[in-house]
């Protein structure tokens, strides 16, 4: 696991179509909210350029993250959390998420409110395990 620029960087051993899927089934049985699948790789392709297998997965949950943007507003250009899941040149697999830490600090956000996003970076772990 790497950190580095407020970002945490974690190997998958799975395809990211399978990460993502992973992904998914984690976060709606904790309760969490899919907001949205970005699939740049995707995107790109139908404007006929090429990237490697490259999705955003946008989570969280308005019960969790409203109190913190009341308390920090400009914490809604962070929220909803997001994790990238990208195969890199070598066809490993990443997934890549913002610190809680990176986030509180960026935002001023109150310490006792930042636990409220502790707990994504252990269920991305779970994910691609």
């Amino acid at each position: 696991m790497a950190k580095e620029d407020g970002l945490v960087r974690l190997p998958s051993r799975y395809s990211v179509d399978e990460t993502v899927q992973r992904l998914q089934k984690t976060f709606t049985e904790k309760g969490l909210k899919i907001f949205a699948i970005i699939d740049h790789s995707g995107e790109a392709e139908k404007v006929g350029l090429k990237m490697p297998p490259t999705k955003v997965v946008v989570f969280g949950s308005p019960k969790g993250g409203t109190p913190l943007m009341l308390a920090a507003p400009s914490l809604a250009i962070d929220l909803p959390l997001k994790a990238l899941v990208a195969e890199d040149s070598s066809g490993k697999v990443w997934v890549t998420y913002n610190r809680p830490e990176y986030l509180q600090e960026r935002h001023s956000v109150p310490g006792d409110l930042i636990k409220n996003l502790a707990g994504a970076g252990p269920l991305i772990e779970r994910a691609v395990e």
